[in-house]
């Protein structure tokens, strides 16, 4: 059975864990220090902190930017169940928003509406390694936390100046704050934990000051760091082989009955999955693949929508895809013969 999931560990990984493990260093250290570096060469960013999980990362980013107990913060209801727990734990207030169907992404006109509904943050995240339109969402004069766990390495082209050539920006260079997970599904993972990113001078001046009082409990050790380092490095490899991929199944799809995610290929996402909305029953389908030794998975089990199932109605487009959205197996140690196998089950779904 091809597995749906893999965080692709290969030697190099192995070799810097265990080598944390010899040395007997495997607290918060060098490897820390280390994986920082090289998170700010990978993104651009200014200044960098890596934490033990996600939820940790957005209470410092919240605590960065001033956010009171009560205030309300807006999510979307494709992002993961996390993020919701951790807020409403905390005392703060989620304000839960539907999505495109389209691209999995929140339009900006819902997030301009809640922030007339009083929201004072919103957490950005990049669906299924989607970027959304910066310009729209920079515009609305919210402050935004990014949230690139599966859209690391993507880059968006900004709006030409007067007389010179549109550049490409990195993602994760455009919120106050930018969270980076580093959990088994992520595109870039250490088994857990996620890395706090300020990508210009005058956030990190702000930030740096509550990561200096940071507990080291709080911090990411380095047997975990040590694995990042190298997942970090090994990027380019990676997403090229994903993309291979990721061509090959959408060429089938187009034959097929079922839709994809509208993107930007190339630079402009991160093939971090291949989620597929089927026009049928996923039971079905599910089933269908299994007979070709094929395992998927619902695309958004961990979602907010997933888990507070009271917001189906006012978050419909989230709930159908809930349902109807698929993982198909998408990463760099299938071999050439079983990517092909999912390719051809791709173009023959029921």
């Amino acid at each position: 059975m091809i597995q749906t999931y893999s965080t692709t560990i290969r030697r190099k990984e192995m070799d810097a864990v265990l080598t944390c493990m010899v040395d007997e260093k495997i607290g918060p250290g060098e490897s820390n220090t280390r994986l920082i570096q090289q998170v700010k060469e990978f993104t651009g960013c200014d200044g960098a902190a890596a934490f033990r999980s996600p939820a940790i990362a957005l209470m410092y980013a919240l605590a960065a930017l001033g956010i009171e107990k009560g205030e309300k913060i807006i999510i979307s209801a494709l992002a993961p169940a996390w993020q919701y727990q951790v807020l409403n734990t905390n005392g703060y207030i989620p304000l839960v928003l539907d999505v495109d169907e389209t691209n999995g992404l929140v339009p900006v006109e819902s997030i301009q509406q809640a922030v007339l509904d009083g929201g004072k943050v919103l957490v950005l995240h990049e669906t299924e390694g989607i970027l959304p339109d910066f310009n729209a969402n920079s515009a609305l004069g919210i402050p935004f936390i990014e949230d690139i766990s599966q859209s690391a390495g993507a880059s968006f082209l900004m709006e030409a100046e007067a007389g010179k050539e549109p550049v490409r920006k990195k993602a994760g260079l455009f919120g106050v704050f930018t969270i980076m997970g580093l959990e088994e599904r992520d595109v870039i993972t250490a088994g857990g934990g996620a890395v706090l990113m300020a990508p210009g001078r005058r956030e990190w001046i702000v930030l740096k000051k509550f990561i200096d009082e940071a507990p080291r409990t709080d911090l990411l050790p380095d047997i975990n760091c040590s694995l990042a380092y190298i997942q970090l490095k090994e990027y380019p490899r990676n997403e090229k082989t994903r993309k291979e991929i990721y061509d090959m199944y959408q060429h089938s799809c187009m034959i097929g009955r079922h839709k994809m995610f509208a993107r930007e290929m190339e630079e402009g996402s991160t093939m971090c999955s291949f989620p597929l909305i089927l026009n049928g029953s996923f039971k079905d389908v599910k089933q269908y693949a299994a007979r070709k030794d094929i395992q998927i998975e619902p695309a958004f089990s961990d979602s907010v929508i997933a888990y507070k199932d009271e917001l189906s109605e006012k978050c419909i487009h989230a709930k159908s895809l809930l349902l109807r959205c698929a993982h198909f197996p998408l990463y760099p140690r299938l071999t050439h013969a079983e990517a092909a196998k999912i390719a051809k089950v791709l173009g023959t779904l029921p």
